[in-house]
């Protein structure tokens, strides 16, 4: 039966050109409008390590003094360069990495490309086990190196495109920040997004192109970036490891979630016996927060994107309102003919499915024009200048779902009228034809 209800459909479609207009352009619209902001908040709020982001937490430490605290705050979001290092080398998770962000210049062996300057992320060793960062030539750096303040270095596949003319280029030199460093290995593509692992230098760009050991950038004094927080003198020493500055990222990754127990135990006794040698001030403040906690803590997502993805479901909602009243018209004034059907034999179910399949149609075409809204959409979103906006493409997945919205959304306004059609009595309609 379906197949006869679609092409009734169809010709129903035929004898009501503009009410069918309508109908398809106020679906259209609404799936349009609502699936270009949907797209934009899935891309910028998904989970950028889905097979073990419950197993990567990021750990907070409070080494302030108590001058301005305030009972139940939060601690700071980075770490002072001792903490780092002294939980990196106690090593009570399975992984742990300290980093931060940097900037280095490029000095290329080729007299037709000039030195220029890039972003690096400053690091150690475990870093790229432990998100996953995939590899096209050569592996990263041994835990020595990390200790022996070795001049190895990893870089993107882009700057390896650049630089090396796309070779592997593993074991060669590369002149950075004025030293030369041997290239370990180069990275194939990878854009986490959001780029969780830092939340400080660019929440949607891209990945670093060059990563180095973390007491390598020191022991050269390369340029860093990001923000940083001192609370009392450094004596112009403000990266020391003695600095009372945080400006440290510090992951952990446990062997499960369940671990996060012992290890946020393990955080607070650290706590308190620098507050017992007198380092600390405060009573022990630490958090341990995974993947998805730490990107919702920080409100990741930008408030306008959030704003705009509410604004195309209230569209969208209207536009359903719209597509009621034109379905409500559409079938009442078929109700002789509606009349005609049941007293031929046809069950007020029979009527309701025909009107159902028939608004069905109508959300089918209307998904066709949103699908073809919401590209135009995400093009615009594409020319805007903000970070993310580049991220913003309608993958296999969002298609479909504009499809089965469409149609579900349709079927939803089909509802009352399709139950006000099935109502319709026989004899009263058969008396006035």
């Amino acid at each position: 039966m379906f197949g006869y209800y679609f092409n009734l459909a169809l010709r129903s479609f035929r004898r009501n050109k503009a009410i069918t207009v309508l109908m398809v352009l106020a679906i259209g619209l609404g799936i349009g409008a609502c699936m270009t902001t949907l797209t934009a908040f899935r891309v910028l709020s998904g989970d950028p390590i889905p097979d073990k982001s419950d197993r990567l937490f990021y750990v907070q430490l409070d080494p302030q003094t108590l001058r301005g605290m305030v009972p139940g705050e939060e601690p700071e979001t980075q770490m002072t360069r001792f903490d780092a290092e002294t939980l990196l080398r106690e090593k009570r998770g399975l992984r742990q990495t300290m980093m931060t962000g940097g900037s280095v210049s490029i000095t290329p062996d080729r007299t037709d490309l000039p030195p220029f300057f890039t972003d690096a992320r400053y690091t150690s060793t475990d870093f790229f086990p432990m998100f996953n960062v995939p590899f096209l030539y050569g592996t990263g750096w041994r835990a020595e190196d990390d200790d022996a303040s070795a001049r190895v270095a990893v870089i993107s596949r882009t700057l390896n495109d650049r630089v090396f003319g796309g070779e592997d280029s593993t074991g060669r030199t590369l002149v950075i920040g004025g030293s030369e460093f041997r290239i370990a290995g180069v990275l194939d593509a990878w854009r986490p997004t959001p780029r969780f692992y830092d939340l400080n230098t660019g929440r949607y760009g891209e990945a670093e192109d060059v990563f180095l050991p973390f007491q390598t950038s020191r022991a050269l004094d390369l340029g860093r970036n990001g923000s940083m927080n001192c609370w009392a003198d450094t004596a112009g020493d403000d990266t020391g490891v003695n600095a009372p500055c945080a400006w440290i990222q510090y992951w952990v990754e446990l062997e499960s979630g369940a671990k996060a127990a012992d290890y946020k135990g393990y955080l607070d006794n650290y706590s308190a016996q620098q507050k017992a040698a007198g380092r600390y001030e405060r009573d022990p403040n630490t958090r341990l927060r995974d993947v998805m906690e730490w990107l919702d803590y920080n409100k990741v997502v930008p408030s306008d994107v959030v704003m705009q993805m509410w604004l195309g479901a209230a569209f969208l909602l209207v536009c359903l309102v719209n597509t009621i009243g034109l379905l409500l018209a559409k079938f009442l004034r078929r109700s002789g003919e509606i009349g005609v059907r049941r007293a031929l034999g046809a069950s007020r179910r029979e009527i309701f499915k025909q009107c159902l399949v028939e608004a069905g149609t109508v959300g089918l075409a209307g998904g066709v024009l949103g699908l073809l809204l919401s590209l135009l959409g995400l093009w615009a979103v594409r020319q805007q200048p903000m970070s993310y906006a580049k991220l913003a493409h309608l993958d296999l997945s969002m298609l479909l779902t504009t499809f089965a919205l469409a149609i579900a959304a349709s079927l939803i306004a089909g509802l009352l009228p399709a139950w006000r059609a099935m109502q319709v009595t026989p004899a009263i309609q058969l008396k006035s034809q």
